[in-house]
């Protein structure tokens, strides 16, 4: 078993990193509450890169055109 790193994220986050282990269970050693999994320490550079493309294709950025 390899070293895990323990993860603490929003429940929403964290739906969204389950989504992506669903298919391979690459990633997660333990799904410990609703903030927290301990992922797997070698993965975990893939797994940043696999999230941040989630995001990005759900993500709409907000409009700040009448902000200052």
């Amino acid at each position: 078993m390899s070293p895990g790193v323990l993860v603490e994220c929003d429940p929403s986050i964290k739906a969204i990193i389950l989504k992506i282990d669903q298919d391979k269970h690459d990633y997660i050693v333990e799904d410990l509450d609703d903030q927290t999994l301990v992922i797997k320490e070698n993965q975990l550079s893939s797994l940043k890169a696999r999230l941040e493309e989630e995001l990005a294709n759900t993500q709409t950025m907000p409009d700040f055109s009448g902000s200052d």
